[in-house]
């Protein structure tokens, strides 16, 4: 037997709700990671600490694809290529905190 709409959107709905909060949990998870490895301190472009974070998710994901800062460029690094050094600090030359 189908379901009726208005069931449908009610598990979409409580679904979304669960995505939110598995979303929030993880955030917190890294973001308390983040904090304890002095991320919080670094003055550096959001673009350039996400780029890093991609970076360091393709190493556990067993090296594949290349930090850009953007999501699904579909655009990587050569196979042995060294990763991007990214800067901190006063050398990072940005005035923005993440």
């Amino acid at each position: 037997m189908k379901k009726p709409s208005s069931k449908i959107r009610e598990e979409i709905a409580r679904l979304q709700d669960q995505l939110k909060q598995a979303e929030t949990r993880e955030a917190e998870r890294i973001g308390r990671i983040a904090l304890k490895a002095g991320l919080g301190e670094i003055e550096i472009e959001e673009a350039a600490l996400q780029a890093a974070f991609e970076e360091i998710a393709g190493r556990f994901r067993g090296g594949k694809g290349a930090a850009t800062g953007k999501r699904n460029t579909g655009e990587g690094r050569t196979a042995g290529a060294p990763p991007a050094t990214v800067a901190t600090g006063a050398a990072a030359g940005s005035s923005s905190e993440a």
